[in-house]
């Protein structure tokens, strides 16, 4: 299967590189025939002749509309086309609109409504404002929609809805997904998405310099042994325990373990490390001061938060930033620190969910991207916001969003060994950009791997075949 390519071009970006695909000698009217083409391909491999009907807005989503019910009525189909407002004269969407001869019928609900499939055209990636009113009503009507470059009322920024936006069966976008793609709730209105090749050359992403991606090996190399490797050269990851919630630091270990580094030690306090030690063959439970294994400078990677008890998160994590360790900071350490994320400067990679997002830094709201993205640039660390559409933003504004991970996740433990895998990654040599994606892939992918009935254990059991997949693919 092929795979699509990283970038998530915003709306603006996607302007850029039609402006430079253009510029570079690619005619606009061409590209819009490449995009009518392609949508009344898909449309014509996915459903079987019927009667259709092409909305079409006065833009160039408009014109891809246009070319598309010509191309499909070429076919035999029996396709109408209902115009909310023509083109403006002199663009490439009036030449569209221009070369259709087939029937029109009014813009209206009951015009959807006498259709068997409706293909919207009515408004791109940017629309800046909500549908409302006609336009809803009569993409409301629709039975079955297919959408051009996204559902109407979808922002292509951020996945949220402007209004009204309609559940698609289908959506045909162009050169480059975008964020609004793969973000919810944009992801499940998009239905089945085609990713269509239309004479843009890759070449434009030079002036583009996108900064948002789909999560995936495209951005990170997992690291592998060497012949000569040995479990301190694969790293040692120290793991805080608290003295009642053993759990969530052993499932943190067991992360960390599995995804290859070479060392993992619990430090337990001493009324609590009996218990770290049941079951814990492999695991170092150490029950030393914070200070003392301070003084290891091989332990260079901790992890500090899972069942922790935030009293003891207050006083471990400014130790830690003081003696310059890679930090992973959850639950917690995260809590610990709300209203005051000052104290979290210097740590690698922070990991909230959207409650422990909100006490650090306020509501997400509806835009995850710029939300986390705004709480890595003031923290300087890199953010893994965790969700059904988790998003990993690094200071430089720079972001991937995971679109992999099944709901099966939703259960307790889970996000303790996500902190234990990045921490595992830092270990062996990746930057928190590199190890906190990395991570949230792999997590998603051996999520899948489990399926149904998934609790957290069963995650780091899932991992080597996981990573022994991803390596005879690579």
């Amino acid at each position: 299967m092929k795979l699509l390519a990283p970038e998530l071009l915003s709306p603006a970006e996607m302007g850029k590189a039609d402006e430079a695909a253009i510029a570079g000698g690619a005619p606009g009217i061409a590209l819009m025939e490449n995009a009518g083409r392609a949508v009344a391909r898909a449309v014509m491999r996915r459903f079987a002749p019927c009667r259709t009907l092409v909305l079409c807005g006065p833009g160039n989503n408009g014109g891809d509309g246009y070319i598309t019910a010509r191309r499909l009525a070429e076919a035999g189909w029996p396709v109408a086309l209902a115009s909310l407002a023509a083109p403006r004269p002199g663009t490439d969407a009036a030449l569209a609109a221009a070369r259709w001869r087939g029937p029109c019928a009014d813009f209206s609900p009951a015009a959807s409504v006498r259709a068997e499939l409706v293909i919207d055209a009515v408004f791109g990636a940017g629309l800046a404002r909500p549908v409302e009113g006609l336009v809803a009503d009569t993409l409301c009507a629709a039975r079955l929609v297919a959408a051009i470059d996204v559902p109407s009322g979808l922002d292509g920024a951020n996945g949220t809805v402007l209004g009204y936006a309609p559940s698609a069966a289908l959506t045909v976008t162009f050169f480059r997904r975008k964020p609004g793609h793969v973000l919810l709730p944009g992801r499940l209105l998009c239905g089945a998405l085609i990713l269509a090749e239309i004479g843009i050359p890759p070449s434009v992403l030079e002036t583009v310099h996108p900064r948002t991606f789909a999560n995936g090996p495209a951005l990170w190399r997992l690291p592998m042994p060497a012949s000569d490797s040995h479990k301190w050269s694969r790293g040692h990851v120290t793991v805080l325990g608290g003295a009642t919630m053993t759990g969530a630091a052993r499932l943190a270990a067991a992360g960390a373990r599995r995804i290859g580094a070479g060392m993992v030690t619990i430090a337990a306090p001493a009324s609590a490390a009996p218990v770290y030690r049941v079951g814990a063959a492999g695991v170092i439970v150490s029950e030393a001061p914070l200070a003392e294994l301070l003084q290891d400078a091989r332990r260079q990677v901790f992890v500090c938060g899972p069942g922790l008890g935030v009293d003891a998160a207050r006083i471990a994590l400014p130790a830690l930033l003081a003696a310059k360790r890679r930090i992973v900071v959850d639950a917690d350490a995260l809590t610990a620190f709300a209203g005051s994320i000052a104290g979290l400067r210097g740590a690698a990679v922070l990991t909230p969910h959207e409650g422990e997002f909100a006490r650090l830094f306020g509501t997400v709201g509806p835009n995850r991207l710029e939300a986390a993205r705004e709480a890595a640039r003031r923290t300087g660390a890199v953010v893994v916001l965790k969700g059904a559409d988790t998003v990993i933003a690094a200071p430089d504004g720079w972001a991937a969003v995971n679109d992999s991970a099944p709901p099966d996740l939703a259960t307790a433990g889970t996000g303790d060994v996500l902190a234990g895998m990045i921490a595992g990654l830092l270990a062996q040599g990746l930057a928190p950009r590199e190890a906190a994606s990395a991570g949230v892939f792999l997590h998603g992918a051996a999520a899948e791997a489990v399926g149904p009935g998934l609790i957290a254990e069963d995650l780091p059991q899932a991992l080597p075949r996981v990573i022994a997949s991803m390596r005879a693919q690579s």
